[in-house]
């Protein structure tokens, strides 16, 4: 009977261990990295979401700028930070599925460092240009780039981004060789793009849509399969250029070692934040529509997106320079 008993009181205690995580979880602020500068795509949407997301866990969120080296160097810090729950990264299509295929060496490798926890938004690109731009249309801007060979400059969020991948395959599908000029994060290069320093880009409705608004940017087209319902009078790209589409993404992820419980409580609040119908309309005002999903599909889609790049950036011959 003794040693019954005995046995019966380690599987409880093993059993609370297993569950003092969660219990304790969270027991200090929450920390998202942002591998950019402040004012760009990613922190927008991971401010946005901050209030609400520090509700439902009980502690101050608090989102951490770490930019560098088109995204690596916060990449490398969220990979390499405790796997306690208390560190989310909020990364890119170009963070998480596209660097891996753009650099021989990376400090971290995204599909062993990292948990997958959600797909947060699908954000609406847009080709945006400076006023002083004769470009009104897509075909005003191919006919500008053949007339220039290597004299009309983009801006980009940096090497191996959304805005430089939606840019070269422009390049590549129309033939011409826009020169590219890389920035620390969209915030710094519409900087420029506002001065004039830089005529055009290619990048988030997130990012831009207020320059458009109060007439500083030019809209010419959405990057995306169709027209957006908040520009619904700017054609596609694919309207004059048929097979160009770019749909930029953000998601969550965890360290890899974070436990199972703490996934799946940050998964779950993550979601309900993101299906709040306050942040559906703010972030989808922005040209940013809030998705939410599992983290096993959220594992899969972004393996089936480093697929689907690799073949676009070995086609299109895309390098991080």
């Amino acid at each position: 009977m003794q040693s019954f008993v005995q046995v019966a009181l380690m599987l409880v205690l093993a059993m609370g261990s297993q569950l003092a995580p969660a219990q304790t979880y969270p027991s200090k602020p929450v920390r998202i990295i942002v591998a950019f500068p402040p004012g760009g795509g990613v922190d927008i949407v991971a401010r946005t979401m901050g209030p609400r997301l520090s509700e439902a866990l009980g502690q101050p969120v608090v989102v951490d700028n770490r930019a560098g080296a088109a995204g690596i160097v916060g990449t490398d810090l969220a990979a390499k930070s405790p796997a306690d729950g208390h560190t989310v990264f909020i990364g890119t299509l170009g963070n998480l599925s596209v660097n891996p295929l753009l650099y021989a060496k990376l400090p971290f490798d995204v599909g062993r460092d990292f948990a997958p926890l959600t797909l947060v938004v699908s954000v609406t690109f847009v080709l945006y240009v400076h006023p002083s731009l004769p470009v009104k249309t897509v075909k005003d801007l191919i006919a500008l780039t053949r007339s220039r060979p290597g004299q009309i400059n983009y801006a980009s969020s940096g090497n191996g981004g959304a805005p430089h991948l939606a840019a070269e395959l422009f390049n590549s599908m129309v033939g011409v060789k826009m020169v590219h000029v890389p920035y620390k994060g969209s915030g710094l290069s519409f900087i420029d793009l506002l001065g004039g320093q830089v005529p055009l880009t290619f990048d988030s409705m997130v990012q831009g849509l207020q320059y458009v608004k109060s007439g500083r940017l030019r809209a010419v087209a959405v990057l995306g399969p169709k027209r957006s319902p908040v520009l619904p009078e700017v054609p596609t790209v694919g309207e004059t250029l048929p097979g160009y589409e770019v749909v930029n993404w953000f998601g969550m992820v965890v360290p890899a070692a974070t436990p199972r419980d703490i996934v799946t409580r940050l998964n779950t609040e993550v979601v309900k934040v993101l299906r709040m119908p306050e942040i559906r309309e703010r972030l989808l005002a922005s040209g940013a529509e809030t998705m939410g999903n599992s983290t096993e599909e959220f594992g899969a889609f972004m393996k089936s997106e480093t697929v689907k790049w690799a073949r676009v950036i070995k086609d299109a011959n895309i390098r991080a320079d």
